[in-house]
This record gives C-alpha cells, sequence and structure tokens, in this order.
C-alpha cells in the first residue's frame, strides 16, 4: 500500500529500492518451490472451511469441486493461501482479490454502459504481496490448460505471455500519472483493438456472442428467468436445490423473523450507499426474497437474491445478497481494518475495479440461527459475462492471459508501489520463466490434492 517513501521518493529511487528487493526474496523462488514436509492437507483446511456453511449446500460444493483438478482449484482458495504464505516475497504490498484466478475477470457493464473487462470477485480481497495474486492467477491457467489437453509447449507459451504482459503492464503504469492509472479500465473495444488482431475468425465469433449474451443479461432477463406472476402478484419461481424461496428453506416458525431481519438488513445496507444511490434505491419496493447456490468455493455461504419492483412490472431490480466470512489471507497476513466482511468486500473491489456497482454496499444482521451474518449486496445481472474457458483454444487463452494479466496489474498499481514492483519484476523474461516454473510444480501438487479430495468425499 502506499507509504511515505512513494510519496518522498522519485519513480527511479523507488524502481531502484524494488531491484534491490530482489536479493531479499530471489524471484527464482516461485520456480524452487515445493511443498514444506509439514503441509497441512488440503482436505483438512476445507472441511474446517465448511463448519460455518449450510450444512444441507455442502454436497452442493463437494459435487462443483469434485469435477475436475480446474474446479477443485477454483474452491480451494484457501489451501493456496496457506501454501504461498510460507515462501519468500517481496514486501510490496497491493490490496490483493485474493482469488485472482482466471474464472474470476470477465465482462460487466459500468455505470457509464459500457462493457468492461475486470475482476469480478473480492470475497477474499486483504492486504498483501503481490505477487499471490499473480501466482493463483498463473497457477490457474496451467490448470486449466492442462484440463484443456494443451501440450506442455502451448501452456508454458500462455504462462510466459501472461508473465510478460504483467511486467510490461506494471511498468506502463509506473510511468502514468496517479489519476491516469486510476481513470484506466479495459473496455471490450481496447481489449479487441489492442489483441484482436492473434484470434482466429472462429475466435472472433465467440468473443462477438460472449458480448451479445452479456448485453442481453439485465435485470428485465434475470425477471423473465428468475421470476412467475401468482395471483397478479411477481414471486421468485423455485428451482430446487439451486434457486429456492425464503418460505420453502425455512420453517413457518422462522418466517416472521426472516422477514423481520431482511428489513432491518436493508435499512442497514441502505445507510452504507452513498446519498444519490439512496434515492435511487428508496424508488424501489421489495416484493420477494430467495436463496441461491452460486459458484463453487462459495457454495455454503449464505446468499440471497432479493427482488425489487420499480415504476412498473416492466421496471424489477434484483440485488443478490451474499454472505461475507473472513479473507482466506487473514491468517496469513494482517487482519482486515474493517469492522465487518461484508464492508471489507465492498472497500477492497471500490478500491481495485475500474468500475463498481451503483448498488455495491454492506450490512451486518442476526440471523435465525442467533449467529451474525456479514453480507454484501450487488445486482445479481447486470451485462455480466464470463469466457467459457473449456471450450479455448490456446491462442484464445493466450489472449486471456493477456487480458486478465493487464487488468491484474492495473488493480496492483491503483494501491501499491508500481514503480518498486517494476523495479523488482524487471523486464518480464526472468519473473515469467519463474512464474510459468512455479505454475507448473503447483498444478502438479493441485493434481494430487483433487485426488484426496476426491476420495475423502467419496468420489
Amino acid at each position: 500500500m502506499t507509504t511515505m517513501a512513494e510519496k518522498t521518493s522519485s519513480p527511479a529511487e523507488r524502481r531502484e529500492r524494488g531491484r534491490k528487493l530482489r536479493k531479499e526474496a530471489p524471484r527464482s523462488t516461485m520456480a524452487d518451490w515445493t511443498p514444506p514436509t509439514d503441509r497441512r492437507p488440503a482436505v483438512e483446511i476445507l472441511a474446517e472451511q465448511e463448519t460455518t456453511r449450510v450444512p444441507e449446500l455442502v454436497p452442493i460444493r463437494h459435487e462443483r469441486m469434485v469435477v475436475s483438478p480446474f474446479t477443485f482449484y477454483r474452491g480451494a482458495a484457501a489451501v493456496f493461501a496457506a501454501d504461498v504464505a510460507g515462501t519468500p516475497n517481496s514486501g510490496l504490498n497491493v490490496q490483493l482479490c485474493g482469488d485472482a484466478h482466471l474464472t474470476n475477470f470477465g465482462v460487466f457493464t459500468s455505470p457509464e454502459r459500457n462493457l468492461v473487462f475486470d475482476i469480478n470477485d473480492f470475497d477474499e480481497t486483504n492486504p498483501g504481496p503481490f505477487e499471490w495474486d499473480l501466482q493463483r492467477l498463473a497457477a490457474s491457467f496451467e490448470v486449466a490448460g492442462r484440463a484443456n489437453g494443451f501440450p506442455e509447449a502451448k501452456r508454458h507459451r500462455i504462462l510466459e505471455h501472461l508473465g510478460r504482459t504483467f511486467c510490461s503492464s506494471i511498468a506502463e503504469m509506473a510511468a502514468s500519472g496517479y489519476l491516469d492509472v486510476w481513470y484506466d479500465h479495459l473496455t471490450m473495444d481496447e481489449a479487441n483493438a489492442r489483441w484482436g488482431s492473434k484470434l482466429s475468425p472462429e475466435a472472433m465469433k465467440n468473443l462477438a456472442r460472449l458480448l451479445r449474451k452479456a448485453r442481453s443479461k439485465n435485470n428485465l432477463r434475470a425477471f423473465s428467468k428468475l421470476v412467475t406472476v401468482v395471483d397478479g402478484v411477481p414471486r421468485f419461481a423455485s428451482d430446487p436445490p439451486l434457486f429456492e424461496r425464503v418460505e420453502e428453506v425455512l420453517a413457518d416458525a422462522e418466517y416472521d423473523q426472516v422477514v423481520d431481519v431482511v428489513t432491518k438488513a436493508f435499512e442497514s445496507y441502505r445507510d452504507s450507499l452513498q446519498t444519490d444511490r439512496r434515492l435511487l434505491l428508496d424508488r424501489y419496493r421489495f416484493v420477494d426474497l430467495a436463496r441461491k447456490v452460486v459458484g463453487v468455493g462459495s457454495v455454503g455461504t449464505r446468499c440471497w437474491v432479493a427482488l425489487m419492483m420499480g415504476r412498473d412490472d416492466d421496471d424489477p431490480l434484483m440485488l443478490q445478497v451474499k454472505e461475507a466470512e473472513a479473507s482466506v489471507l487473514e491468517a496469513h497476513t494482517e487482519a482486515s481494518e474493517w469492522s465487518t466482511n461484508g464492508q471489507r468486500v465492498v472497500e477492497g473491489q471500490r478500491m481495485i475495479q475500474s468500475a463498481s456497482d451503483v448498488f455495491l454496499g454492506w450490512t451486518r444482521s442476526q440471523g435465525v440461527d442467533g449467529r451474525t451474518h456479514d453480507y454484501y449486496f450487488r445486482q445479481l445481472w447486470d451485462g455480466k459475462g464470463s469466457a467459457d474457458i473449456d471450450s479455448m483454444q490456446p491462442e484464445q487463452m493466450e489472449v486471456y492471459a493477456k487480458m486478465c494479466a493487464h487488468t491484474l496489474a492495473r488493480a496492483h498499481a491503483r494501491t501499491g508501489d508500481a514503480a518498486a514492483m517494476s523495479g523488482y519484476l524487471g523486464g518480464g523474461k526472468t519473473i515469467a520463466r519463474h512464474l510459468a516454473q512455479f505454475a507448473s510444480n503447483y498444478a502438479d501438487l493441485n493434481a494430487a490434492d483433487y485426488t484426496a479430495f476426491a476420495a475423502a468425499v467419496g468420489r
């Protein structure tokens, strides 16, 4: 994060400081990484996480994680955090995403109604060494490349481009003014202009299809997909066990409690918004609530969708209300400075994402289980779209790696010392080679963890 040294030193001095940090934390330690002999079993770490999850949803988490080593990797952020925590690092801290794997990037509509590419998951955000995000991202591409059957040479090329793009983008940010970095964002038109020439005609068609799908994912589309009309009143249409109205999830005796909890939660959430956004929210009325199972690693946390109606039945608003637990990074870095985990997620997102949802906010509420739960709010669908990783060919994944690397570099430059990071990283050739070796080593370990996990859950 920003220090007094950054404010009083020149970019050249900070770059030199970063270069000298290589002696304390050699970049080669990435390539040399191996799991320690006393490493805690991944199955044990994951089981510990599940003690706070909704019990009947935990089997769904297992079902999603056991599909492949790649889906396991997506759900094992806590395992990865424990692994990298024991490695030397530069000490150059940023606001980390905390779970920067490749499927946690995607397109969404900015408040200005432009389609932008950015990080889209911040459940684990917390300050920490910038390398941890970079290593998490690199290993995800190696695991995904193996899942897609890419030969080793193709996977290595993808990781080389990822590492070099991250370094060149950090250098670019280091040479830019702070306002320029803060205002920087990657629209899909800019991404296409910068890297689209590398794509085949078929890949360009797939990209166009993704953008069309993202543009169509709005509140009206969500309304038509998730809502039915009962006696003239819009109500969520249940699809158990992944999407269930609140009355179907809880006993009758708990329903009134839930309504009271939701009412108070919305009042508290409203207070976390800017004044103009409170005015906008106040135009909508609450209509219905459902529980929705989302993601892979998040399955089992409490996640709700609130149906709000505005001017008429053609003016719906869908708000996702997602539980926020402690970041997996906190045990290895520092405790969050924010009073609730919902605020931690929201403040972290605002710091590192180029354009955040206007309804992004947080609350803390007392659940019917007698426990206190932290939540953050955002729109359920707002032009969101994710790349189809499973169908990617190597050339597409190479371009996607560059987009993710550039985006992550911009996120880190917003909250860290880009000049010092650039000095530590160098031109990119060396760090890219070490990063690729780390990714390969970690993918081997992930495969072994996946096998142990599958055996533990009886698959």
